[in-house]
């Protein structure tokens, strides 16, 4: 008998789980089945196809894993590696980034202790993490100090706004001798730009708000985030490279790392084929149809993702405070540090790069027709019978 070509995968023959066993062992030799397979197919993946060299690498954030410590445990050594290039993050994770920055304490706590104590007690809960209430009253009067700034007083994208930000929590680091231990003053140090979508969500945002009742000049350019990410992403296409996105959860920042494709290819018009690399760790569901479950396949049809490298597409529903260790530790063991790309740098460049083939583009009928076949291209070859 012929066997079955589903037969041909790997026999499920773990490594027994010893004494100084290497993460690298761990997730190779034991994450057999189910999420810990898919867990294993997401570590390979990124160790040994989106940190090559020529991968852009853009990285979202969601859930509250700054307050729980791993902005420094995971995402500054992520940085500082040359891991991750550019940054789409809610802004409370930026927030609560800062109170660390800053020197203020947050706690270990139990989730099972009730709310109305600890508002007597003054104390504020993200599920079992405690913060005093005074600590929030510092962290806004430090962001309503820096923020009246001059170089504060214009308009501005929300990754200059943060990289102005980084150097100041970098300035209190030092001063403070705290080390490392703002992932924004990593992102300013490594030139990694950091991206809110929705910059009025979050209380640095409302900071920004009452400070405009004041005469505040600092505004949101939301047009220019938009242009700025479609751009980064433009811009590793047409070097010859490669696009990843590695997502944490999903929501707002999920769909603005990925949006840049659409930007480039469905609004503008030019042709491009989609990320070439999708990484995606979330506990939310496909079936309710939110973007947060979305799977690289759905993604595909908003030409989001290259359907060519959709093998190259993993996703592992896993709490992200457990999968993301898991990705550094695996990461930093197999990859040499990169060469950061300094991003933010590049930033004017990257633009007029948009803009010029953007307009080229415009005037170019043969240019617009391919594109317009590509798109009927890909429908049909992606389209059932």
């Amino acid at each position: 008998m012929t066997q079955s070509p589903y037969l041909s995968g790997p026999r499920i023959d773990p490594a027994r789980i010893g004494a100084g066993m290497s993460i690298t062992e761990l997730v190779d030799g034991t994450f057999q089945a189910y999420n810990a397979g898919r867990m294993r197919e997401a570590c390979q993946l990124l160790a040994r196809r989106m940190l090559e060299d020529d991968v852009t690498v853009g990285l979202a954030v969601t859930g509250a894993l700054t307050p729980a410590g791993l902005g420094m445990s995971a995402l500054i050594p992520l940085v500082e590696a040359g891991f991750v290039d550019w940054i789409v993050s809610t802004g409370a994770n930026l927030y609560h980034d800062t109170h660390f920055g800053i020197g203020l304490p947050l706690h270990q706590g139990s989730p099972h202790v009730s709310d109305v104590v600890l508002l007597r007690d003054e104390v504020v809960r993200i599920y079992d993490v405690f913060l005093d209430f005074s600590v929030l009253l510092d962290t806004d009067e430090f962001f309503w100090e820096i923020i009246g700034a001059d170089e504060f007083q214009r308009t501005m994208s929300t990754a200059e706004f943060h990289y102005l930000c980084g150097r100041y929590v970098a300035e209190r680091e030092r001063a403070l001798g705290l080390g490392r231990k703002s992932l924004l003053a990593a992102a300013w140090e490594h030139a990694v730009p950091v991206y809110t979508p929705a910059p009025g969500d979050s209380t640095i945002g409302m900071n920004v708000a009452a400070k405009a009742l004041r005469g505040n000049r600092l505004a949101f350019d939301v047009n220019a985030d938009v242009n700025e990410t479609a751009a980064i992403v433009l811009d590793a296409k047409r070097r010859g490279g490669k696009s990843a996105i590695w997502i944490l959860g999903g929501g707002s920042p999920k769909n603005f790392a990925l949006q840049t494709e659409p930007q480039i290819r469905e609004v503008m018009g030019m042709e491009e084929r989609g990320h070439d690399y999708f990484l995606q760790i979330t506990d939310a569901r496909p079936d309710t149809g939110g973007l947060s479950g979305a799977t690289p396949a759905e993604a595909v049809s908003w030409g989001k993702v290259d359907p060519e490298m959709l093998p190259n597409a993993v996703t592992a529903y896993v709490d992200s405070t457990i999968a993301l260790p898991l990705l550094t530790a695996y990461a930093l063991e197999n990859r040499a540090p990169r060469t950061p790309r300094r991003l933010m740098d590049r930033r004017g460049a990257m633009l007029e790069r948009l803009a010029a083939e953007f307009d080229r583009f415009a005037r170019d009928e043969a240019a617009q027709q391919a594109a317009r076949d590509y798109a009927a291209q890909a429908r049909r070859a992606f389209t059932p019978a």
